[in-house]
């Protein structure tokens, strides 16, 4: 996401709550607010006056990669909310969140070497939620796909006991688009393949770029079929692997995923309001997520969306008097593995809706 334009929107969002509502009468527009959203932009735009590529450059660099659960997990919520009071918010506070707790382990997988095929060690990575394999690991026999209609096609007897390749390339695009088409083989992908008598399931990276970097993300299984272990390969790995399967040679992977679930841990939304000047019980919430996968510090995702959140309250606070309405910043726990604090931020303000 970028920082400019999810502020420019609160901007206009601001509108809504910075200035009296609009009537459907002909009665006399009121008075225009000076300190309204125009310099609110100019203060938050304001190269010299911003701060929110610090707040990303000390929340990526002093707490690191974020997992729900994790020690940095809980080293991100006291951040937010030391950096929350810092900035000036009132009524900060954090509201416990039960988040589950996933570890990655240690991952590798190799095409084992046989007459017509080289051993070639493959990068991977596991998917968020996978179960892992037996400690020895697990060989079997590759059957590629080409999507999830392709693999639906095959017979049971075609998967039974073999490892499930689909190779669906994600569209690069500059709406994002393309993720959308592919993401959800992430998704379901590995259940489909259960379903069928696979042992295991790996997918082409979701990533559009040629490095040899693996693109993680949550998975689920199906409650009617068995998990199987569940991995994403970098791009020209999965391209290797396709190669290999057209050339129509048996073509088996040795498979080891050290993933499991370790239970529940204590996390949190971190939470806190500007006060409204006049309908302090009316809130206007503007939230990012706090936490990041474990394979990077979440700069993008969504540590661009705290800093921008943070900036905007920033640059309210600084405004000659506070909005009619309350704002609130929420950063919000474990969006990455299951939305766990979007939902329990919404069970406990139900009643303020």
């Amino acid at each position: 996401m970028h920082a400019r334009s999810i502020v420019g929107g609160l901007f206009a969002l601001f509108a809504l709550f910075a200035l009296p509502l609009a009537s459907c009468t002909d009665t006399p527009k009121p008075a225009p607010v000076k300190e309204g959203p125009r310099p609110l932009a100019a203060l938050a735009m304001g190269q010299k006056s911003s701060r929110a590529h610090e707040w990303v450059r000390s929340l990526t660099d002093e707490v690191g990669a974020r997992m729900a659960g994790s020690a940095n997990d809980a080293r991100a919520v006291a951040w937010a909310e030391k950096t929350m009071r810092a900035i000036g918010f009132a009524n900060v506070h954090v509201e416990p969140v039960k988040v589950p707790h996933w570890v990655r382990g240690d991952e590798s997988a190799v095409v084992v070497a046989s007459e017509t095929v080289a051993e070639h060690r493959l990068v991977l990575t596991a998917l968020g939620g996978s179960v892992g394999t037996p400690e020895e690991g697990l060989e079997a026999e590759v059957v590629a796909a080409k999507s999830l209609e392709e693999l639906g096609k095959l017979s049971d007897d075609a998967v039974r006991g073999k490892i499930v390749f689909i190779d669906a390339v994600t569209p690069r695009t500059k709406t994002g688009e393309g993720y959308g088409k592919t993401v959800g083989i992430r998704s379901i992908g590995a259940s489909a393949a259960a379903k069928k008598g696979a042992v295991a399931f790996l997918l082409r990276s979701i990533a559009t770029g040629p490095a040899r970097l693996p693109h993680t993300g949550a998975m689920r299984y199906a409650d009617d079929a068995p998990k199987i272990p569940a991995a994403a390969l970098a791009v020209p790995d999965a391209e290797l692997l396709r190669r290999l399967v057209d050339a129509k040679a048996p073509v088996r992977v040795k498979l080891h995923l050290g993933c499991k679930m370790d239970g529940e841990a204590d996390s949190g939304n971190v939470v806190g309001d500007i006060v409204g000047r006049e309908r302090p019980g009316e809130i206007f919430v503007m939230g990012a997520h706090l936490d990041s996968w474990d394979l990077g510090t979440g700069a993008l995702d969504d540590g661009a969306g705290v800093g921008a959140v943070l900036d905007a309250g920033r640059a309210i606070l600084a405004l000659p008097s506070r909005p009619r309405r309350t704002v609130r910043v929420v950063l919000f726990a474990n969006e990455e593995f299951g939305l766990s604090g979007g939902i329990a931020y919404g069970r406990a303000h139900e009643a303020e809706l």
